[in-house]
């Protein structure tokens, strides 16, 4: 593994306890009843799917930096499919969070798009990603 990829999965690492204090207060909503939760099923909902996204995206993205090194990808492509997952773990839950931020929001506001962009691009470094296992596999 590289020192890009080394460094980045330790970032990583760190910042994961960060979504599991997020579950902590999602729960903490529950059983405390906050009002400005419990009263808002919309925001319920888009608060549970930007947790849920943070989590799942953060773990795929340490297992994508196991394959970057191995594929035949030039230095910017591989930059590119390193921080593709990490972005969007960050761009879709800021639009699930940000687009219902006030309690009494009754419709995501125009930040839910941030979560189109944070989809397109761990698309596109999937995509990228796996089209350099493929080249690297053929050379094989």
């Amino acid at each position: 593994m590289t020192r890009e990829s080394r460094t980045l999965a330790g970032i990583l690492l760190v910042i994961l306890p960060t979504v599991m204090i997020g579950g902590a207060s999602l729960l903490r909503f529950l059983v405390t009843r906050v009002p400005g939760y419990m009263d808002n099923p919309l925001r319920q909902d888009l608060f549970r799917a930007g947790h849920a996204h943070a989590g799942v995206y953060l773990v795929l993205a340490l297992v994508l930096l196991r394959y970057v090194d191995e594929a035949d990808l030039s230095d910017s492509w591989k930059r590119f499919a390193r921080v593709a997952a990490p972005l969007a773990a960050i761009l879709v839950p800021a639009a699930f969070f940000l687009s219902v931020a006030s309690p009494r929001a009754a419709e995501p506001n125009a930040l839910i798009y941030l979560a189109y962009v944070g989809g397109l691009i761990l698309a596109t470094g999937v995509v990228v990603l796996g089209v350099g296992l493929l080249r690297a596999a053929k050379r094989s």
